[in-house]
């Protein structure tokens, strides 16, 4: 899905910026995933006019900056994928551990693998990808990643996965005990036997449109995130986020500023701005991720008793930017996959 808006509107003098990022700020994000009242506020308190356009999965921002003159000046990538990024000489160096941001952030998430001098990159939010199940269509267990990668005949032609294999395959790759990343090929291939054997039972292979695949129970079970899960629940579907005993795989999106971005001065505003306290608990309530920078508890709509899927019981693993002959793996299989 893509969108794009343009917005402004005022806000209080109290909570007023200095208006000195002028100009257009092209921002290309996970869509629908920035809380439109920021972008507003962030518009009419610096006179930026802000356009956005949104991607849903990783490869697709990789290719967009790769090909040279996207005319972003602010991108929304995860771990690894910054760090391939940054490898590949894609993003400006916005001396991100000197910005207002960077103060902001929880010190866990400062000087990552993937951005050990944190130089490029701001984070914005954090969370799982795992299966959510609709309980009107599966009355099972979902405390392991058995009852999605391998279900009973019950289940033929009612699962659904993404359209990518970023997180997919690093969650066979839990379930099977196969480290992320190997360069083994008698491991991917127990991932791809695994896959090969659970296409029957898949209806589709897609990341546009899940929360109404299975919220209306088109699906009984669909590879997703936890926000996305939490935001349908509580909209009345009746689903479950599952909590495999394997684990869930991490992820960690990111600000980051694409090389010959054309307003870097905005775009570090911008970064700034979604960074302050106020502004992220903002964001928090209305992306459902958890937040890495500092937000205001006691305004903060989601919490353990009321919003599971944010608090994982279970282990945690992120995504990791692979060596290129693991990341040759990784696509032949999901290319064999969905011939």
């Amino acid at each position: 899905m893509k969108t794009k808006l343009t917005l402004g509107v005022a806000i209080s003098t109290l909570l007023a910026m200095p208006a000195f990022a002028e100009g257009t700020l092209n921002l290309y994000t996970w869509s629908d995933s920035i809380a439109p009242e920021l972008i507003k506020k962030f518009e009419e308190s610096t006179g930026t006019t802000v356009n956005i356009d949104g991607f849903n999965s990783n490869e697709d921002a990789l290719t967009k900056l790769q090909a040279g003159s996207s005319g972003y000046d602010v991108v929304t990538p995860s771990q690894h994928f910054v760090k391939i990024m940054i490898d590949q000489g894609l993003l400006e160096n916005i001396d991100a551990k000197d910005m207002a941001a960077f103060a902001q952030v929880d010190d866990k998430w400062k000087n990552q693998w993937w951005d050990p001098d944190s130089n490029y990159s701001i984070p914005l939010a954090y969370g799982t990808a795992g299966y959510t199940v609709n309980r009107d269509e599966y009355s099972g267990p979902v405390d392991s990643w058995k009852a999605y990668f391998e279900p009973d005949e019950s289940m033929k032609g009612k699962i659904a996965s993404l359209a990518s294999p970023d997180e997919v395959i690093g969650a066979a790759e839990l379930y099977l005990g196969v480290p992320f990343c190997t360069e083994d090929k008698a491991e991917m291939k127990k991932v791809y036997d695994l896959l090969m054997a659970q296409k029957p039972y898949v209806a589709a292979y897609s990341s546009d449109n899940i929360e109404n695949r299975v919220g209306s129970g088109e699906v009984a079970m669909h590879f997703w995130w936890d926000g996305n899960s939490l935001k349908t629940r509580l909209d009345g579907a009746n689903i479950e986020y599952a909590m495999p005993k394997e684990g869930l795989v991490g992820w960690l999106d990111s600000f980051v500023v694409p090389k010959g971005a054309s307003n870097v001065a905005a775009a570090k505003e911008f970064i700034n701005f979604m960074s302050q306290e106020e502004n992220a608990t903002i964001q928090y309530n209305y992306y459902a991720h958890s937040s890495p920078v500092k937000i205001d508890v006691s305004k903060a709509k989601y919490t353990p008793e009321n919003a599971p899927e944010l608090f994982p019981t279970v282990p945690m693993e992120f995504s990791r930017a692979c060596s290129p002959a693991a990341q040759d793996l990784i696509t032949k299989v999901w290319t064999d996959l969905l011939q």
